[in-house]
């Protein structure tokens, strides 16, 4: 009765998004904002049945009920506790339930705790939630049940794509899906200032907290996924511009665009319209990367849906939501009024720049990944890989980081081209001194990218501590050492890249045990190969000793593993970390004469790159914790001057 109670779950918050959206419907309609009071519970009731039926799916799961065909197409009695939870959302049905859970708890959270909206905006608000929630749950009922039975139920499952059965799936698709329905809360809030006419300063302030958190959420499962896949598949890199790499970053960009442009509207009343064109285009990304992921025209381990049908399903409600808010835009973006004027030269001016980049990234990425698929539709194959995007976007990220930089050192509203000039002096002689630096010291051995890369990198670490220059650093604003960490985050990791992209080195071996190796100022002894077991899977284990000049000896143990459920072999690669670098060997198939391939990696400052990742993910949490302290603080003052 599991499943039937989560499905009845799954049919009654249906139920109750229909009735979310009538009551909003007539609270517009008839002007009666009193409705708002009526739909709370019911938007709370509603994320409250999705979430019941998360936990009775997770419950299926975690019994190992064969006779749930989802159950028995992804899972395993034998395996880990983990995999079995953590398999619930490693599927396309499982997935979508997520995506739903998620939604109806923001719309809830929404519900209850939002209260700086008017409250026909607010109305408005949840019933364009309500009315996006409607056709995911038409999805799930209809075209992709998660609760279906089989009868009869098999002796056992089939198992987990054993790519899936790691740690990282217990963290990178919750992390992503969160960011992915915080777009569409900021889609929801687009929607409903648009349908009142509220456009302003106090709908960004209440708008921003979703995207902020929703921002942080995907950062976090990017840089997440980056590290899974860079340690789980073996092919020592971290991002090769895969079409569901793509899906992940392109609403991460336009929520980046989001976030500064609301910021700007939530402070200074600038940038109205295009702080709703930003909220429409980063749920259509998110929207566009489910399309990608879920509708059977890739091949990924990520994309689970082979089935056409849910795929034009899912079509067909991107054309719904996103067609429709764009008519809405054009029809209404007339009545809003322009807002705070601004100097060419101003913060406001920079942050336009920086918008401006990260759209035309954006669009880039999205051209580069849509045009295989395109030519493909009519007979032709083509194939868009890592050199156009390095060579195309790779230049434009630069000048985006540039351009990041100079930001925190202009004022708002107005400032002087010299002001700005002599502000940006100390990291322009950084930038210079960097430059004459890495010529010295790898002049002839690295990319210009890289090179470009290295040199900003260390010009951006300088500019992001600006606003920290002659302050109270007790008295700063919590948002302010938000923002220096996150921009401070970036130049972190644009350095890990372009030290991984300048200074890798690579050995690929065919080696017998016993034998040593040496590259890159390390040693390897190849000891012996063991077998090994584990809970669902079995091993040929290298055992290896390595050191460097005269550091002490250090086992490593690198693995091809081959699970039975289904059948599949793994690579493990074997990861030794220092402070310089990663060493990164992975142990391939029995070569002739009793050798073994090996392929080395000496990958100089790459953790750079996810410790980056980590650093904006804080900086945004920062900004978050310190813009909604400073709102309590100010609402407190309120109540105690009144009292």
């Amino acid at each position: 009765m599991i499943a039937e109670a989560g499905l009845a779950a799954l049919w009654l918050a249906a139920a109750l998004a229909l009735l979310q959206l009538a009551l909003a419907w007539f609270g517009l309609v008839g002007g009666k904002d009193d409705l708002l009071s009526a739909m709370r519970p019911v938007a709370v009731a509603q994320g409250m049945l999705t979430a019941a039926a998360f936990l009775l799916l997770i419950t299926l799961f975690v019994q190992s009920d064969m006779s749930v065909a989802l159950v028995a197409t992804n899972s395993h009695s034998m395996k880990p506790w983990l995999y079995k939870v953590a398999g619930t959302w490693g599927n396309h049905e499982g997935s979508m339930l997520l995506w739903v859970t998620v939604m109806g708890v923001a719309g809830a959270a929404v519900a209850l705790f939002e209260r700086a909206l008017r409250r026909d905006t607010h109305m408005a608000t949840l019933g364009a939630q309500a009315a996006i929630s409607l056709g995911f749950y038409a999805f799930l009922l209809f075209a992709s049940n998660p609760f279906a039975r089989l009868d009869p139920a098999p002796p056992d499952g089939q198992g987990l794509n054993p790519l899936l059965q790691d740690p990282g799936l217990a963290f990178h698709p919750p992390t992503l899906y969160i960011g992915y329905v915080g777009l569409s809360v900021a889609f929801s809030f687009a929607v409903g200032a648009l349908l009142t006419r509220r456009v302003d300063a106090a709908f960004a302030k209440a708008m921003r907290p979703w995207v902020l958190a929703a921002w942080i959420m995907l950062t976090l499962g990017i840089t997440a996924g980056s590290y899974w896949a860079y340690y789980e598949l073996g092919w020592g890199g971290w991002w090769f511009w895969d079409p569901v790499e793509n899906a992940s970053l392109m609403p991460w960009l336009a929520a980046t665009a989001l976030l500064h442009s609301a910021t700007v509207l939530a402070t200074r009343d600038a940038l109205r319209a295009w702080t709703i064109m930003l909220a429409v285009v980063a749920f259509s990304m998110s929207m566009v990367g489910t399309f990608l992921v879920r509708s059977g025209i890739l091949t990924s381990v990520h994309a689970f849906a082979v089935d056409p049908q849910r795929g034009t399903f899912i079509l067909g409600l991107l054309a719904l939501y996103i067609g429709g808010a764009l008519a809405l835009f054009g029809f209404r973006i007339g009545t809003v009024r322009e807002g705070a004027q601004f100097e060419l030269v101003s913060r406001e001016t920079m942050l336009v720049v920086n918008n401006l980049l990260l759209t035309v990234i954006l669009g880039l990425v999205l051209i580069g990944t849509l045009y295989p698929l395109m030519t493909e539709a009519f007979g032709h194959k083509v194939s868009v890989g890592p050199p156009y995007f390095d060579r195309i976007v790779g230049p434009i990220t630069l000048v985006l980081v540039i351009a990041m930089a100079g930001g925190p050192l202009t004022r708002w509203r107005k400032d002087r081209a010299k002001a700005v000039g002599g502000r940006m002096l100390i990291p322009a002689i950084i930038l210079l001194a960097a430059a004459i630096a890495v010529s010295a010291l790898a002049w002839g051995r690295i990319g210009v990218l890289p090179f470009l890369g290295l040199i900003i990198a260390a010009a951006v670490a300088v500019g992001s501590v600006a606003p920290l220059w002659k302050r109270n650093l007790r008295r700063t604003p919590l948002f302010t050492w938000g923002m220096v960490i996150a921009h401070l985050g970036c130049a972190v990791s644009l350095a890990g890249m372009a030290s991984d992209s300048a200074f890798t080195v690579e050995k690929l071996v065919a080696a017998k045990p016993g034998e040593t190796i040496s590259t890159a100022g390390w040693t390897l002894r190849f000891d012996r190969i063991v077998p090994v077991a584990g809970d669902n899977w079995t091993a040929l284990q290298g055992d290896m000793t390595v050191w460097r000049g005269n550091g002490a000896p250090i086992a490593i143990h690198p693995q091809s593993r081959f699970f039975t459920n289904p059948p599949t072999t793994t690579t493990e690669a074997a990861l030794l970390t220092r402070w310089n670098g990663q060493l990164y060997v992975v142990l391939g198939q029995e070569a002739e004469r009793g050798r073994w391939q090996l392929r080395i990696w000496w990958k100089p400052f790459v953790t750079l790159i996810w410790l980056g990742g980590i650093m904006i993910a804080l900086g945004g949490a920062l900004a978050l914790l310190g813009r909604e302290r400073r709102g309590w603080m100010m609402k407190i003052r309120k109540r105690s001057a009144l009292a």
